[in-house]
């Protein structure tokens, strides 16, 4: 999408009004990729927030992840001209203008359940700190198996994202009431993921 056309953002906008309209009961947008700062989206943003609460139904993006170290979706992007990540003030804006922001806290280049792990868990702090407590904040949990660059299926494991989120939450904001994970993707689940779900972050031990 070039969302720097108005009519483009007015042919989106136009259609998530159509499909509330209809009866669904809110919009969710991925919109990839996307790069830190893009004020076109956050355009985009203001214009269906006016139409989801005309509706009374919530707004939701899924989201970049976060700069690891500062300024670091600066070089990435100079290296590879691919957003992978957005500064922490850029998150930070996208959250304020919606009802629910889901982090794709997935697909890190990670190669060890333990460095997985710990990066979820600095990912879920900096979520934290930039996610009014309005928003409904979710961290993604890797709920498929691939191998490929940036995925490594031995280490981004449904156990290591859920003590990297525990983590992260305990040390950040563990009073934060709109909060969870967000389970992708259900159709390439396995059964130990389900279960490493519930027993990790429904009822923990």
């Amino acid at each position: 999408l070039r969302l720097e056309r108005a009519g483009t953002r007015a042919a989106v906008v136009d259609s998530t009004r159509r499909i509330l309209d209809a009866g669904f009961d809110g919009a969710h947008f991925d919109l990839e990729p996307l790069h830190s700062g893009d004020r076109h989206y956050l355009d985009l943003l203001d214009a269906l927030r006016a139409v989801t609460r005309a509706h009374h139904v919530p707004l939701s993006v899924a989201a970049h992840q976060i700069d690891p170290l500062p300024a670091f979706h600066s070089l990435w992007g100079t290296l590879t001209n691919h957003p992978k990540w957005w500064s922490q003030a850029f998150f930070g804006q996208v959250a304020r203008r919606v009802d629910q922001i889901a982090v794709m806290s997935y697909d890190t280049m990670q190669p060890a359940q333990s460095l997985y792990g710990g990066y979820v868990a600095q990912q879920t702090s900096l979520a934290l700190e930039a996610t009014p407590p309005t928003t409904d904040l979710l961290m993604g949990l890797p709920f498929f198996h691939e191998n490929r660059f940036g995925h490594w299926a031995h280490a981004e494991t449904v156990p290591a994202a859920v003590r990297g989120v525990r983590l992260g939450l305990s040390r950040t904001d563990p009073d934060r009431v709109r909060f969870g994970v967000a389970l992708y993707v259900d159709f390439a689940a396995t059964e130990d993921d389900w279960t490493a779900y519930r027993e990790g972050w429904i009822r923990p031990s």
